[in-house]
This record gives structure tokens, C-alpha cells and sequence, in this order.
């Protein structure tokens, strides 16, 4: 059985040179590497045409199955354990409410972004389906399997929501399309809604208008970079990558258009080079255009261009955190927060008699993403220790306990009179 819970308790980490926040000049990735000829576009793979077998679990020391969407999906190892086709537990939560169903080939993404464990560089490492990705892994199924599990008990089931997340590869949209019909003709989406997690590089205004008409409730589009600087130099030309940040938001305006208020977003990563200040008056355009962000704390993916730099400090992430979650929930504008020479929040535009109560909530410091059903501000995308191990959360997939409350209010420098934190009492128990 496997069992993801904390290794052990660990303070907060701390940026290069005992920075408090990740500073441009110190997040550079390295440049990826020429992929031989014999390795490229998944052809080991594709020669041996190995067929599968059940649930495929990564395993680096076995060829991978020819496993292809639309017929084959991937999930998170969460949602793999909360369906039952993999046995395990998670710290703290019985199950993950979002059932993200990521689209797989042999071929795997044709882009190259920096930070991802997906990225087309690994070509000579690993196989597509075997490469971690938000620092798990991903197990492959056959895609009407998966329905058949959800429609045969759709109340009973423990998702909220449903998200098919696309990849950079030329079948992607066509098949978001059919994986998407595939489960709507056998679960009614308002039973159980569905998001998609887009691909701008390769989709049109019509690719969005068609899976909005096929019963797509949310659209996201996965900005990750901050700023038009870091996202080129992440995932766009400086990493011999197709993205660029014209068209991502030429997609994301689509997308508003077509979704409407509220039913759309975009995905940013925290820590990867951008000041607090740029990630807020992003957050505060997305808010005015009518949408959402879903934030994730940068953490550096094995495998990845930057798995040798300093995952964000608590401190740059709590602060971006709260702040998050007072434009987005509580009506409060970035003009109104103060920011140091480095563009570090130093005022959240409350007195801190109105924060308190928002900071012992804990809802602000919970994993951010696509709304579920008990309200809007928790979201049902709760990727269980896909930011960070359980031994020092960033994302909490969880309702915030005491402990955990006091810990936040420690790492934020906010501490009540008279109240500390103990590392690692949150763990008691455990």
C-alpha cells in the first residue's frame, strides 16, 4: 500500500542568499538538452507496441505500454486512490474531490516549459507516461473504465468535479472533444461538473466555443509565468518551446467571451522569479476581466529544467496567498496594499483586526483551483501535496486545525501575543 504523509517536520525553506521571496535573477533554468534521433516522439514506445494491460502504473524499469489518447487517460496518483484503482492514503484527507483526467501518448507533450516534469527534454530520460508530474505520479487507464466507475454510483461519488487537462500535441483538442462526450453521454455534468484545463497553443476560438456547447463548465488556461519576461524564458522561446503569451491570452479572452463571469481562470505559479507585486496586479486583471486564479506554490520537479532551485519560501507564498484571497473573495484591491523596493507586500489593505479573522478561517491558505460544492471560496481541485511534501504544506488540502493556523500566522510574521508555533506539532498524533 502506498502512503503519502510527512517524512518529517521541517522549517520553511528559505530562497537563495536567505531571501525571503525567489528573485529573478537567481530562478534561471537550465537549457535543454538535443534529445537523440532514436529517443525523440516516443519511438521506443511506438516499435515495440507493447499492448496494456489493466491500470499501468509507472514503472521505470519496464518499456511502456502503446497507451493513446482518447482510449487511455492518466490521473493523479490521488485520484487514482479515490477511485480504488490504486490502493494508498493521503495525509490528512480520505480522497481528492477533483477527478483530473490528463491526455497521454507516446509521443507525450511537444513543449518544453522549464519547471514541468512532462516536458519534451525528459525524451531521453524517461517515457512519456512515466514521467512524474506535479510531483506525482500519474497511473493510465482505459478512459471507459474510468466512466464506467463514476456512472455507476454519480451521487455517491466523491468528485466534485471533473477536469481533462490538455498537452501540446496535435490529437489534443480533437480528443478533449470525444473524452469529453464520452462522459457526458453517461454523467450528467450538472451532477458532476467539468473543467477543462486548456492548451492555447493549439486551440481557436471555436476549439473553446465547442467544448463549452459539449457541456464544459469551467475553461482554464495555464498562464504558470507572471510576467511576459519569465513566462518566455520558462516556457517559450529561451526553452525551444511553441507557447507564447499572446496566445495564451488571446485564449484566455475567448474563453471569457464564450464561459462567461466566473467560469473561467488561469493557473500562476508562485516563486518562480516574479515580484509579489506583479503576481497581484495579475491576479487583480484576471478578478476585472470576471475570472479567478488558481495559485501553485513553484516546487522544483524532479526532473525538470529547474529541479535545482529553491522551492518558493513560505513567507513570499503565505503572503501571496492571503493577498490572492482577499481580491479574489473579499473585494479588496491591489491598489490598496503596500509594497516594498522589492516588490514584497508589506500592507494587505485591512487593519489587522479585519485580517484576523480571514487568517484563522485558513480558507486562504487551502489549495486554490476550480470551485465544488461547499462554496465557492474551496476549491474542488484539491491536488493533495502536488506543491509540496506533507511534512511542510504549502497548499493545505485539508480544512486548516489549530496548529496548522498557528504555523501560517508564524511563517506570515504575524503571530498573535503570547502565541507560538512548535515545528512539527501539527504532526502529534498524526
Amino acid at each position: 500500500m502506498s502512503c503519502l504523509k510527512p517524512e518529517s517536520a521541517q522549517p520553511a525553506d528559505a530562497g537563495q542568499d536567505g531571501l525571503d521571496y525567489n528573485a529573478y535573477a537567481q530562478m534561471q533554468p537550465r537549457l535543454p538538452s538535443k534529445v537523440p534521433e532514436a529517443l525523440r516522439n516516443g519511438r521506443p514506445v511506438k516499435d515495440a507496441n507493447r499492448r496494456p494491460e489493466g491500470v499501468y502504473r509507472p514503472d521505470y524499469n519496464t518499456l511502456t505500454p502503446h497507451m493513446r489518447s482518447p482510449e487511455y487517460v492518466q490521473m493523479s496518483t490521488a485520484a487514482a486512490i479515490s477511485l480504488g484503482l490504486v490502493q494508498g492514503k493521503m495525509y490528512g484527507c480520505d480522497c481528492t474531490r477533483c477527478l483530473n483526467l490528463l491526455l497521454t501518448y507516446p509521443e507525450g507533450c511537444r513543449a518544453n516549459c522549464a519547471y514541468c516534469g512532462l516536458a519534451r527534454h525528459r525524451e531521453a530520460e524517461r517515457d512519456y507516461a512515466d514521467r512524474n508530474f506535479i510531483r506525482v505520479d500519474w497511473p493510465a487507464v482505459s478512459t471507459d473504465e474510468v466512466i464506467d466507475i463514476v456512472a455507476r454510483d454519480v451521487a455517491g461519488s466523491p468528485f466534485h468535479r471533473m477536469c481533462i487537462s490538455m498537452i501540446t500535441h496535435p490529437s489534443s483538442d480533437q480528443d478533449t472533444v470525444t473524452v469529453l462526450k464520452r462522459w457526458t453521454d453517461r454523467i450528467d455534468p450538472d451532477a458532476i461538473p467539468i473543467s477543462i484545463l486548456s492548451n492555447p497553443t493549439t486551440m481557436t476560438r471555436h476549439d473553446v466555443q465547442t467544448l463549452r456547447d459539449h457541456g464544459a463548465d469551467i475553461f482554464t488556461v495555464a498562464l504558470d509565468a507572471a510576467t511576459p519576461e519569465l513566462f518566455d524564458r520558462t516556457r517559450g522561446k529561451g526553452m525551444q518551446s511553441p507557447h507564447t503569451w499572446a496566445k495564451y491570452w488571446e485564449i484566455l479572452q475567448d474563453a471569457r467571451d464564450i464561459f462567461g463571469p466566473k467560469k473561467f481562470g488561469a493557473h500562476i505559479i508562485v516563486g518562480m522569479g516574479e515580484t509579489e507585486r506583479e503576481v497581484m496586479q495579475l491576479i487583480q486583471q484576471l478578478v476585472d476581466l470576471g475570472g479567478h486564479s488558481h495559485m501553485f506554490c513553484f516546487f522544483p520537479e524532479k526532473g525538470s529544467l529547474m529541479d535545482h532551485l529553491p522551492a518558493t519560501p513560505r513567507d513570499q507564498w503565505r503572503r501571496v496567498q492571503l493577498a490572492r484571497y482577499l481580491v479574489d473573495y473579499r473585494d479588496v484591491r491591489v491598489e490598496q496594499m503596500k509594497f516594498d523596493d522589492a516588490g514584497r507586500i508589506v500592507h494587505f489593505g485591512l487593519s489587522e483586526n479585519e485580517l484576523a479573522p480571514i487568517i484563522d478561517a485558513g480558507t486562504a491558505f487551502r489549495t486554490s483551483g476550480c470551485p465544488g460544492k461547499f462554496a465557492d471560496d474551496i476549491s474542488a481541485c484539491d491536488r493533495p501535496y502536488g506543491d509540496s511534501p506533507p511534512s511542510n504544506i504549502a497548499s493545505y488540502p485539508f480544512p486548516l486545525k489549530d496548529p496548522e493556523i498557528r504555523k501560517v500566522r508564524s511563517q506570515l510574521g504575524m503571530n498573535r501575543p503570547g502565541e507560538s508555533y512548535v515545528p512539527g506539532e501539527e504532526f502529534d498524533g498524526a
